[in-house]
């Protein structure tokens, strides 16, 4: 058991940095992204509730995987916002460190809840 989720950290850390960089290094604009992800973090919840009265593992499942592309989605666009953020903020200290509390949360957020999702996914049910 221990070595599934050991297993899960990593391939999470390797999914976070690799989404994190392109987030980091694209050209393109993911702010169109944000409210559908949002969105997909509602859906998320509404639909962990009602399965929380169904039981349904196949539900169960579905969320999983949904969950893992919408926070996949939103460290690339967490990612990018923060460094869209950084020259908006870069001359005022105050401002530039409640920023960087923020998106540090963000990300943390980010993370946790992608590594859940894929214990939930792909974890050894032992």
């Amino acid at each position: 058991k221990l070595g599934s989720i050991t297993q899960i950290f990593f391939i999470t850390a390797a999914a976070f940095a690799s989404l994190s960089l392109y987030g980091y290094t694209t050209q393109r604009d993911l702010s169109g992204w944000g409210s559908f992800l949002i969105m997909g973090v509602v859906g998320i919840l509404i639909a962990g509730i009602v399965n929380l009265f169904m039981q349904s593992s196949a539900l169960q499942f579905a969320i999983s995987s949904i969950a893992v592309l919408v926070f996949a989605g939103l460290t690339a666009y967490d990612t990018q916002q923060i460094k869209d953020n950084y020259y908006t903020v870069a001359g005022n200290v105050a401002e530039a460190g409640k920023a960087a509390v923020m998106g540090a949360l963000n990300l943390y957020l980010d993370f946790i809840n992608m590594f859940m999702f894929l214990l939930q996914f792909l974890g050894n049910r032992e």
